[in-house]
């Protein structure tokens, strides 16, 4: 079951549950506007564009994307310069996204949810693997670099 217990799940039931949350919330709490629409777009387009950076970044230092595997090299470089996290930060932003574009106020309470269970369930125990792998440049790499923003 373990190959279940990935991000992309995650993601995918915090996205149905703002859908959901969306379809029967009252008319009076639904906030449409082109601007919602807008910064909706915006923030699934950068979480693409985090995730897509965040794999070349990966691929280019030859180590793996799935979370349950070793790492093979610590990727300090790219997007790993400004955030440890770039495909968690960005599956965040897809939320707070499409939740907007739905115009579902309510249902943004899902993304600190999201990135708590993120949190526990994958970047604590990736980072004991890194912390353990790479003892003192993962040691310094966190000194420079948060974990989200």
């Amino acid at each position: 079951m373990k190959w279940i217990d990935i991000p992309p799940v995650w993601l995918g039931i915090a996205l149905v549950c703002a859908w959901w949350i969306s379809e029967l919330q009252p008319d009076w709490l639904h906030f449409e506007s082109p601007i919602t629409d807008l910064l909706g777009g915006c923030l699934v387009g950068a979480g693409a564009l985090l995730m897509l950076l965040a794999v070349a970044e990966m691929r280019k230092r030859r180590t793996t994307v799935i979370p349950h595997m070793e790492a093979a090299n610590l990727v300090t470089t790219g997007i790993f310069s400004r955030t440890r996290n770039p495909i968690y930060l960005g599956d965040a932003c897809i939320l707070a996204g499409l939740t907007l574009y739905w115009a579902a106020p309510i249902a943004l309470f899902l993304v600190p949810l999201f990135a708590g269970t993120i949190t526990q369930r994958f970047i604590l125990p990736e980072e004991d693997r890194l912390r353990r792998k790479f003892r003192a440049a993962f040691a310094s790499y966190c000194q420079k670099t948060r974990r989200w923003l």
